[in-house]
């Protein structure tokens, strides 16, 4: 344990075998005293690597928050789950001893690389860091509503609910022609210590009524940039398509894309056909060609450097926020039917038992037979199809699906994590207001490609791993102890025990959903076992993705839209020699790890604004039905109220335990439910209930709930109290701290082209 925690750098198994000479057999001592260690919570582990429980590893990403009274900068980890490792441990930043000429400077507000150490042995609380590298700005600029004065000038309500309270006032001339209501961005000014402080009115964004306003709060609330430099812009313009020089002529294969009806960009096309060798009878030839974004984006260029600080595009219901210039992702790198179109191609040969027998990367010239929607592709193979899909049929859509019904049986038999978890679509109306929500169908066509694509990007890093490359992985860590204790309660608490023995596999979680699955409780069970896993990211080291049940994984069949992918298609351009575009030969391990927490972060923070605006949207939606009725049911229960997520359209709000039912309730953390202290009236995790909506905030993104149904009614009681005694209706109830004036966002899950 001293080792673990006092070693600076990776520490693993082999790491500890080595410092204390571990050999042979005892190895498989050392990896078992590993995992009991870990069980009684004394470490945690991260892939192959291991630190002491609640200690921060040596590289962290952290944000700047203030400065001490000695003037020392103060730093908190970005990401810490309190729950599971404990109180925010604290960073004081040391300063360079020799700055360089030129290097930025870290001050609050800051997000953060740093070199964390202890300080002192011991000490996980406590610790000094040093700044490899600073991440993003503070945010020079503040997003709320102006609200007129009238006097002239007015004051800035901020969106963001952090931030409720923390008002600027705006002089008279200060205004730039903002209304009262106007959804505005302001410059802060600074100001003396009497007062509030001050900001300009930068840019005026419309008016908050208007839902076409509700995807730029989400914009400037999370700094995602959503305009590209000239410089950008320019090199996209002077780009010239691709011509066949140093590539395969694949043009005659009747490659085809299948998206969504609305898809703008094409980036993946595929094709099947039976394997003609005889050694493989029943086989099939399986090819995933991927828009060649390598071509036109070079590494250090002004599109590399804008993509990079991007990571991803960003899906909104009224936009897209696009990773690279229309110029590329919606032109020279869309693979429109009947163009030629420069790609990179993977043809993999699938066994009759549904498993790759091998596969083979080409940079290619192709050109796609048919831009085909998920909806028309299904509607053919279901025997109606149009006058696109008929002549291709038998040809080309009969075959992927054969090639389909192969890889399935491999997928079966692997097992990955199953979440049945309905994924609801908002639909504007052309004035940007919603009409409607509701959940697509889930068709057989979305599952052929994600497999496809699955299996090509296992083979991506299967590939670049056998050409002994640099790559960045897609990995997904098994669930922590913490969760899986938390996991466990929730089971118990509906009569399932959650199994103690064997290896932690999706399948173990796929048994549980399947006991639940046609029950009251399924949707809550997909939503809790959800919640108990822990987040994919990107990252230098692999560690595997547990959701996939897969060893190795790297995401490249969607480079128009990630910048991680971009990575792996220059990694196999310069490790397979397919050109002369690919990684730069002195990239480090290290420089791909700090792109990987720079990306990681930004697929975050792009979720994040998605989420929020889908709560926006809904907030706005139901804004004018305040005391309507609904049903749904208790999707979390905290002790300052309970979750709700509605039937109807799948948003969340909240219920403050002080409104609740004529009884004082009790928190109970191990049963997931609140009981009333003089009735043991119960309200559980998972219950079905109608509430009325009694409040909507839009620009806040939040609901609040009247509970309307009765819980259950269990006899037990604390407290001394009688049993099955409650009091009047509108009798006092003891206050409760801070339920009252609770409010929680609403949620929505959002989930962006499924495509592995």
């Amino acid at each position: 344990m001293a080792f673990i925690a006092n070693t600076p750098g990776k520490v693993g198994k082999r790491e500890i075998a080595q410092a204390f000479n571990i050999k042979g057999g005892d190895r498989i001592w050392l990896k078992q005293m590993l995992k009991d260690l870990e069980d009684q919570g004394a470490v945690n582990r991260r892939g192959k690597r291991v630190h002491k429980a609640g200690q921060l590893p040596p590289m962290v990403m952290a944000d700047i928050i203030k400065r001490d009274r000695d003037g020392e900068l103060i730093a908190v980890p970005t990401e810490w789950d309190e729950e599971e490792h404990g109180s925010i441990p604290t960073i004081i930043i040391m300063p360079a001893r020799k700055p360089k000429p030129g290097m930025p400077v870290a001050g609050v507000g800051d997000r953060v690389l740093l070199r964390a150490d202890p300080l002192k042995a011991g000490d996980i609380h406590r610790y000094s860091g040093r700044v490899t590298k600073i991440l993003a700005k503070k945010q020079a600029q503040v997003l709320g509503i102006f609200r007129a004065l009238p006097e002239g000038g007015g004051r800035l309500i901020p969106v963001d609910k952090k931030s409720r309270g923390d008002e600027r006032q705006i002089n008279p001339g200060d205004e730039n022609g903002a209304q009262d209501g106007d959804l505005i961005a302001a410059s802060i000014v600074k100001h003396g210590r009497i007062g509030l402080p001050h900001a300009k009115v930068k840019e005026r964004l419309g008016s908050v009524k208007s839902e076409k306003a509700v995807s730029l709060i989400a914009i400037f609330a999370h700094n995602i940039p959503n305009e590209f430099p000239k410089a950008v812009i320019d090199e996209a313009e002077a780009a010239k398509p691709a011509t066949l020089a140093g590539r395969e002529d694949w043009r005659d294969l009747p490659l085809i894309t299948i998206d969504p009806a609305d898809a703008k960009d094409h980036d993946d096309a595929v094709h099947a056909a039976p394997d003609p060798d005889p050694n493989n009878v029943g086989g099939y030839i399986l090819t995933v060609a991927i828009a060649d974004v390598a071509a036109y984006i070079r590494p250090g260029s002004a599109m590399d450097r804008e993509a990079q600080e991007r990571g991803n595009s960003v899906y909104f219901p009224d936009r897209v926020v696009p990773m690279l210039p229309e110029r590329i992702s919606n032109n020279l790198c869309s693979l429109r039917p009947r163009e030629d179109r420069p790609a990179l191609a993977v043809r993999m040969v699938i066994g009759p038992d549904g498993r790759k027998i091998r596969h083979s990367f080409h940079r290619i010239m192709m050109r796609s037979a048919e831009k085909l929607s998920y909806q028309q592709a299904q509607a053919a193979i279901d025997g109606r199809p149009d006058d696109v899909t008929k002549p291709i049929l038998d040809t080309i859509l009969k075959p992927l699906w054969a090639g389909y019904a192969l890889v399935k049986k491999a997928r079966d038999v692997r097992e990955p994590l199953y979440l049945d978890l309905p994924e609801r679509k908002i639909v504007l109306k052309p004035d940007g207001t919603v009409d409607r929500v509701f959940v697509p169908e889930r068709l057989e066509a979305h599952k052929l490609i994600e497999e496809f694509m699955i299996l090509a990007n296992v083979a991506a890093a299967e590939a670049l791993e056998k050409a002994q490359s640099s790559l960045i992985y897609r990995v997904h860590d098994e669930p922590s102890l913490e969760k899986m204790r938390s996991l466990s309660e929730v089971l118990a608490s509906i009569g399932l025990k959650l199994p103690t023995q064997g290896a932690l596999k999706p399948e173990l979680f796929n048994r549980i959903l399947r006991s639940v699955e046609g029950s009251e409780h399924q949707l809550f069970i997909n939503e809790v076992v959800l919640r108990s896993q822990s987040q994919a990211e990107y990252s230098a080291e692999n560690y595997g993705h547990f959701g996939l049940n897969l060893k190795r994984y790297a995401h490249f069949t969607s480079p128009i839209r990630r910048y991680a992918d971009l990575i792996v298609h220059r990694a196999l351009i310069s490790g397979l020699k397919l050109g002369k575009d690919g990684l730069p030969p002195d990239i480090t391990f290290g420089e791909l790890a700090e792109i990987s927490a720079k990306i990681s972060a930004a697929e975050r923070r792009a979720m994040a604004a998605e989420r929020e605006t889908i709560d926006r949207l809904i907030a706005h939606f139901l804004a004018d039905r305040i005391g309507a009725k609904f049903d749904g049911q208790i999707s979390g229960v905290t002790k300052a109220g309970l979750f709700i997520k509605l039937s109807e359209t799948g948003a969340d709000g909240f219920v403050p335990a002080a409104t609740i039912g004529d009884d004082y309730y009790r928190f109970d953390e191990k049963t997931h439910s609140m009981r009333g202290e003089h009735t043991g009236e119960t309200y559980r995790l998972g219950d079905k209930v109608e509430v009325k909506l009694v409040e909507a905030a839009p620009v806040a993104g939040a609901l609040r709930f009247e509970l309307l149904t009765k819980g259950r009614f269990t006899g037990k009681v604390g407290g001394g109290r009688k049993s099955g005694k409650r009091p009047p209706r509108g009798a006092k109830k003891p206050a409760k701290a801070g339920a009252s004036s609770h409010r929680s966002p609403t949620r929505v899950k959002v989930k962006r082209r499924g495509r592995g």
